[in-house]
């Protein structure tokens, strides 16, 4: 299988009304739906990252970190978004899931590439949350592993904790070598790899 998609913490706690919501994070869903149901009707492989914290992770506030509490192990929040389309045989990519380990990439401390090279994948499709931590991370890692990385940008959202943050880190992906795509786009192009 050439190309795979990675779904990026799209969990409820960084969806609106989430312990730390991004604004408009729940409209990733509707789009990046299209683009699961397209890729798991060729047959071609989607994974879903996401935040797995023990209650006393290095991440949050009360541990010294940046963060609220968010997406604890087995907690509600943690969960994917309840509308976001998980197929049965989705692989679940659990970052962050012990205490003193930072983790925003979604290879940072998990076997993804490996499995996506056990797959021969060598074109990533990625769209999720947030545009300016954990979905900037895992593209990045994902380009120094040596894959070729489609951005879904209308899959994307912000949390512009510094205004801008999320265009920056758009520009800084379109830099390193990501393409930014629309999903309907994306779309044609997986099509055309998978004939």
């Amino acid at each position: 299988m050439p190309a795979a998609l990675i779904v990026v913490d799209v969990q409820v706690d960084f969806c609106p009304g989430g312990a730390l919501a991004v604004k408009h994070g729940d409209q990733v869903v509707p789009p990046l739906n299209r683009v699961i149901e397209v890729f798991e009707g060729l047959g071609a492989p989607v994974f879903f990252t996401r935040d797995w914290h023990p209650p006393d992770h290095i991440s949050f506030r009360n541990q010294g970190g940046l963060w609220p509490p968010h997406c604890v192990q087995g907690s509600p929040g943690a969960k994917f978004h309840p509308e976001l389309l998980v197929p049965r045989d989705a692989r679940v990519i659990s970052k962050g899931d012990r205490p003193s380990t930072e983790a925003y990439s979604g290879f940072q401390g998990t076997d993804l590439e490996a499995q996506l090279k056990e797959l021969r994948v060598k074109e990533l499709f990625i769209g999720g949350l947030a545009t300016d931590y954990c979905v900037r991370e895992t593209a990045l890692d994902a380009l120094r592993a040596g894959f070729s990385v489609d951005l879904l940008k209308d899959c994307v959202r912000p949390v512009d904790v510094e205004r801008g943050d999320g265009v920056r880190a758009l520009a800084e992906l379109q830099e390193a070598g990501a393409r930014l795509t629309a999903s309907p786009k994306a779309v044609s192009i997986l099509a055309s790899t998978q004939q």
